[in-house]
Parts: structure tokens; sequence; C-alpha cells
């Protein structure tokens, strides 16, 4: 997820260095070096993420809506509850209204950081300059990411008609706050999520590029894409079921937090409950990561065709 696009010849750490002599194997997988690179532009990093976050998040939102709503209604559903299949594309409007600029914001906070991390820690340690980076996206976007959640799960378990109502009678019964109900367990979700998935797909893109010798193409970051998020999505389905049932409860206020939420879950459910929805979930979130992805990149690769400078100074990210 770099500045620059998979097809330039220099788009991050790892292309510089296929133009190095070999690689020495007793350097740690997927270690990078930034330290000879000029500064990077911080305002064309943040505008060029902006730009293909907000494009990558609208395309799977839209793609993959139905997919999510069934995993919601799985996770909602107590006991032996049966899930309806109607209505699969509820709330997605207001949800693209949200995703749209929570997924710009992740990725325009996301690629600065990323890179300034990469300057700073040493080049063995890029694992934790992604970790990190894919961390601070993520607090930056729960601003938004999490009213918009509150409104879409509810809006799928049928308790509201359209997304203006849904704020509407959200604030108005439960304040403010209702808006963010669930709040910190979406931030024990999603930024744990957010982190491996990115440290996952930046570590396995920069490996096999130094491995292949070359710069992959849109199918394979489609392909790795894939494999972070069906991987974080199955790692993380315990926390995602938490969240779940603490933004539709409402008012109802079934469960204290989070601890009284799992054991709540365990003691009248059973542990199993804990991974309902895994399978839409991986599904979902494995197909999402490689449109992404896929977009990301392809979205990146167009913007820096463009850039004024692209032919005149390959090398400045």
């Amino acid at each position: 997820m770099n500045a620059k696009t998979t097809s330039q010849p220099s788009s991050d750490a790892s292309d510089r260095q296929l133009k190095l002599p070999p690689v020495d194997s007793r350097k740690v997988f997927a270690s990078v070096s930034m330290k000879e690179e000029k500064p990077f532009d911080f305002l064309r990093t943040v505008f060029e993420g902006v730009i293909a976050g907000g494009t990558a998040g609208v395309v799977v939102e839209t793609a993959l809506y139905p997919i999510d709503t069934i995993k919601t209604r799985l996770q909602a559903v107590r006991g032996g509850g049966q899930i309806v299949l109607k209505g699969l594309y509820a709330g997605l409007g207001g949800n693209i209204a949200g995703v749209l600029p929570a997924s710009a914001l992740f990725v325009g906070v996301y690629e600065p950081t990323k890179q300034k991390l990469l300057r700073t820690f040493p080049e063995n340690l890029s694992a934790v300059a992604h970790f990190l980076a894919g961390a601070i996206g993520g607090i930056a976007a729960s601003l938004i990411r999490v009213p918009t959640e509150v409104v879409k799960q509810r809006m799928q378990t049928g308790q509201f008609a359209s997304a203006p109502d849904a704020v509407r009678l959200i604030a108005r019964k439960e304040g403010f706050k209702g808006l963010y109900a669930g709040y910190g367990s979406f931030l024990l979700r999603d930024l744990p999520f957010d982190a491996i998935q990115f440290c996952i797909y930046e570590q396995l893109r920069i490996g096999y590029k130094l491995a292949a010798k070359r710069d992959l193409n849109d199918p394979e970051n489609a392909i790795i894409g894939a494999f972070a998020g069906a991987l974080t999505g199955a790692v993380t389905t315990p926390l995602d079921v938490i969240k779940t049932r603490l933004m539709v409860q409402g008012s109802a206020n079934q469960y204290k937090g989070i601890i009284d939420c799992v054991q709540t879950i365990v003691r009248e459910e059973g542990p199993p409950a804990l991974l309902k929805g895994i399978g839409p979930r991986v599904l979902w979130i494995g197909i999402g990561g490689s449109i992404f992805f896929s977009v990301l990149e392809s979205t990146k690769r167009l913007l820096a065709e463009r850039r004024p400078t692209a032919r005149e100074d390959p090398k400045q990210d």
C-alpha cells in the first residue's frame, strides 16, 4: 500500500532493493530500507490515499453488502431464532455515505504514517511499522465508522426503515452517545483487524516482490489481499460478534459492557456462539480484501501516472 503504484519501478522500498545487488539471505524476511530516499510529498501522499481509499471502500461495500447483512443477522439473532433473507440491501445508501469518508480517511492517514514509520524504524522492523500504521489509521477512521456501523446494523436487523430516521430516532431516544454504541468493542475488533490485515498484506507483498524480482500485477495483489482479509476475518470473529451484540441492543441494555456481553453469550448460548457468522464473515472479508486491495493499487497506479513529475523523478515517493 504505497503512495506510488505497483506498476512504477520504485513504488516502495522493496522496489529499490530489487535494483541493488542480490539480497542478503540473512536479512529478515520482507525487510525494507528507506534511509536514502528523498522526503516524500506529504500532501500528495494524503491526497492519493484519500482518493484511492474512498474508491476502494465504495466498490467493496456495494458489491458485498448482502453478505454483510446476512452475517449481521446471524450474529444478532439469539438462541434458535431464524434469520430473514429479505431486504439484504437495507441501509446501503446510508452506509456508503459513511464508508466513503471513513475509507478515505483511513488510507489518507495510513499512507503517510506508514512511510514516516518506515523511515524511522530499523529496516528489519517494517512489519511493526505496517502494524502501527494500520492501528493509527483505524483510530482515525473509527470516528466515522462507528456511527455508520450503528445505523447500518440497526437497519439490517429491521429496526429502522431509512438512515435519516435511524439517526434521528437513535439520537432522540439514546442521545448522541447512542450513535457510538459499542465504540469500545468496535475498537477492540477493528484496531487489531486493521493492524493485522494491512501488516499481513504489506509483508506478503514485499516478500513476493523480493522473491519474484518484479512488480506485482492486479490479480496477484487481489490474491494476497484475499488471503490477508480471510485470515484476519476468521481470527477476529469473536470480537465482531461482541461488537454486533452491543451495537444492536439499543436502549434495551441487555449487556452492561464487553465482559458482561461475553459472559452472557457463553452462559446462555455456549462458546460456539462467539463464532456465529464466521462463514459469511470470512467469505465477505476475503472477497472484500481481494477487491479492496486490487482497486486500491489500481487507483494509486492511475493517480501516479497522472503525476506531472512522475517521469522526471521516478524515485520520489
